[in-house]
């Protein structure tokens, strides 16, 4: 599928080296910091646009979308998910969290429980982490070795191939955010009784590795990134762009599908009694 300005703006090409130290976390893609005090009009709008081609695609029952988000923690993954979809019709959306795999899940191939969680056609899934994190964290904290990493590259590649031939359209987005950003929001959840639900002493534990994940990433976006299924880097360190930039990704790929309601015949001159 052709990919529109945007989505050019964001993505890594398929075939370069690639590394997330390249793209700056605080930039505002398409924004001005000016921008900040009226986005939230403007959002609103889009998620009109939004709503209205959701349902189309619902209608029209023949295609799906995966939105892939990838992040570290405290990456922004929830909040994009809570403000990206507002008021969108709820019966066409799909979120599915991966966490480390359960006794069942890892008794199976690694891309067992992704296939369990695939939208059905007219469907937009979310996947909340995804089946990179059992690449990307299990070689950082060698549950995997090297041979076994490329492997599982090879067979994501050819896993999102058949996904395009079966009509289901891959998004792939790295959230992107800083050392100091994730070290303010760690000590946010610390602080505020509000949200330390969120806070986990793992969060730390990963964190201390921040170096071999910004590197393990790199490598997975670098190894994963095809014409058919690139990955989109946004900068996350704000929260308004980034979520501007994922609305107006979103929005050009299903412009781009355009989804059409179907056809209905023998309804012309009907009357209900």
């Amino acid at each position: 599928m052709a990919l529109s300005h945007s989505e050019r703006h964001l993505k890594v090409p398929a075939g370069k080296p690639f590394h997330l130290s390249s793209v700056d976390p605080s930039a505002t893609p398409g924004l001005k910091k000016k921008d900040k005090d009226t986005i939230t009009e403007t959002l609103e709008s889009m998620h009109d646009q939004l709503s209205q081609l959701q349902e189309r695609l619902w209608a029209e029952h023949s295609r799906a979308v995966l939105l892939v988000l990838q992040a570290l923690d405290s990456g922004g993954k929830d909040g994009t998910i809570r403000r990206v979809f507002k008021g969108v019709n709820p019966q066409g959306v799909k979120v599915t969290g991966f966490r480390q795999p359960t006794a069942i899940e890892a008794s199976h191939d690694f891309l067992w429980r992704i296939n369990m969680a695939l939208p059905a056609r007219g469907e937009i899934g979310i996947f909340n982490r995804s089946h990179y994190e059992d690449v990307v964290a299990a070689y950082v904290t060698k549950q995997i070795d090297d041979k076994e990493r490329q492997r599982r590259f090879n067979e994501i590649r050819h896993f999102e191939d058949y996904l395009d031939r079966n009509h289901i359209d891959v998004v792939k987005v790295f959230l992107h955010i800083s050392s100091d950003e994730q070290k303010e929001r760690f000590q946010e959840r610390v602080d505020i009784p509000e949200k330390r639900w969120k806070f986990s002493s793992t969060d730390l534990e990963t964190r201390r590795h921040w170096d071999e994940y910004q590197d393990a990433y790199s490598e997975a976006i670098t190894a994963t990134s095809t014409d058919e299924s690139p990955w989109f880097v946004i900068p996350a360190n704000h929260r308004w762009s980034r979520d501007y930039s994922i609305m107006k990704l979103l929005l050009d790929r299903l412009a781009l599908m355009n989804p059409q309601y179907p056809q209905v015949t023998g309804l012309d001159g009907l009357t209900i009694a």
